[in-house]
């Protein structure tokens, strides 16, 4: 599960920056809109940014709705210092804890992309009284499991745990893409979906079932792993991993305007 969402080129001021607990300078952008309403947070993928599509889209829709967003880079990805093979489902889980404690005051509404969605239910789980209510945009929790068991070869396993690292071919990128064995091994310590997920709110997932990269049925071991009737999922028949297209966008926002009751 290796994804790199297309990145729209932005007209955007250099974006603002927080230093973490590592010392590195994290990147985000936040918008002040509305302050009795739920801050908007916006969570991309592996090796992806907040300039993706998605990001942007949701961003222009906060603003012309006068709600609060906030979009942020991991460390080692986008405008954020740090190396990316440094970086684990962990360490990027606190930087996104970091900023968000740090910047957005509140109730939350979390949208997590990919493996941005694991990380989106890892904070929905450790901030759950602040998160009122998550969306997942082909989420990919415990990918590093799965991926490991079912997608790599022996050969594959070996020679990451020997060079520390895995490069494959991108389907999104002239670079390889690397999956180190740290990640591998961190992955295990934040694993959602072999016990109940402790979140109580509203869970929407939206997953293609054309998605090559995240399997469908995820977002069922997804649900199955929620209080009955707490986890609607909308499949399209169509849709491939990054769904930004028009139509995937379009029912994007109309799942968000139900969970601010627009």
């Amino acid at each position: 599960m290796e994804t790199k969402p297309q990145t729209i080129t932005e007209s955007e001021p250099s974006p603002s920056k927080i230093t973490s607990p590592e010392g590195l300078k994290l990147a985000y952008r936040y918008f002040q809109g509305d302050q009795a309403k739920p801050t908007l947070v916006f969570l991309p993928g592996y090796r992806s940014d907040m300039g993706g599509s998605k990001a942007l889209f949701l961003w222009d829709w906060a603003k012309k709705n006068n709600l609060s967003m906030l979009r942020l880079d991991y460390s080692g990805h986008g405008s954020s210092e740090g190396e990316f093979e440094d970086g684990t489902i962990g360490q990027w889980t606190q930087d996104a804890l970091f900023v968000i404690d740090n910047i957005t005051q509140g109730p939350l509404i979390v949208i997590g992309s990919s493996m941005g969605g694991w990380i989106g239910l890892l904070v929905a789980t450790k901030r759950a009284t602040r998160v009122k209510a998550y969306l997942g945009i082909a989420a990919a929790p415990d990918f590093t499991k799965w991926v490991w068991e079912e997608e790599l070869t022996g050969e594959q396993r070996d020679r990451c745990k020997r060079d520390g690292k895995l490069l494959e071919d991108s389907p999104y990128s002239d670079e390889p893409d690397v999956m180190t064995y740290a990640l591998f091994e961190d992955g295990k310590n934040h694993i959602l979906l072999e016990e109940q997920i402790p979140f109580d709110n509203p869970v929407i997932l939206l997953h293609g079932k054309a998605d090559t990269e995240v399997p469908w049925k995820i977002a069922e071991k997804i649900k199955s792993r929620l209080k009955q009737d707490q986890c609607i999922i909308h499949y399209i028949a169509d849709g491939e991993h990054r769904l930004s297209r028009e139509s995937d966008l379009k029912l994007l926002e109309t799942e968000i305007k139900k969970l601010y009751g627009l």
